[in-house]
């Protein structure tokens, strides 16, 4: 009878443990709403800028290590638009980061 007691109030603390850690509160992870901040890793990386002038419009070419990777063409009257090459493959599309279809003219207006 003697470890009646004694496991008894082993009993007590192991109880009174867990139910003082349920007691206290865990705060939330607080997420950081800012994304990491970005490092240049290799200057190869940055586009070369190509702006030249074909009749009234001009052309802004972007190459990434020599490869075509966007156009920009600014009609002389006009809204400018912009083709991108997505996969890589020098297949260049129109880009439009509002989401609405532009459509690029390609009818023949007269021949001689």
């Amino acid at each position: 009878m003697s470890r009646s007691p004694s496991l008894l109030a082993l009993l007590l603390c192991v109880c009174a443990g867990s139910v003082g850690a349920q007691g206290q509160a865990i705060p939330a992870p607080v997420n950081d709403a800012r994304p990491p901040a970005l490092e240049v890793i290799d200057d190869s990386v940055e586009p070369q800028v190509t702006i030249r002038k074909r009749g009234e419009d001009m052309i802004e070419e972007y190459r990434v290590n020599g490869i075509l990777v966007k156009v920009v063409v600014t009609p002389e009257h006009g809204v400018p638009y912009t083709l991108i090459d997505p996969k890589g493959d020098g297949v260049l599309v129109p880009y439009n980061p509002a989401g609405t279809q532009i459509s690029v003219p390609l009818w023949e207006i007269g021949t001689f």
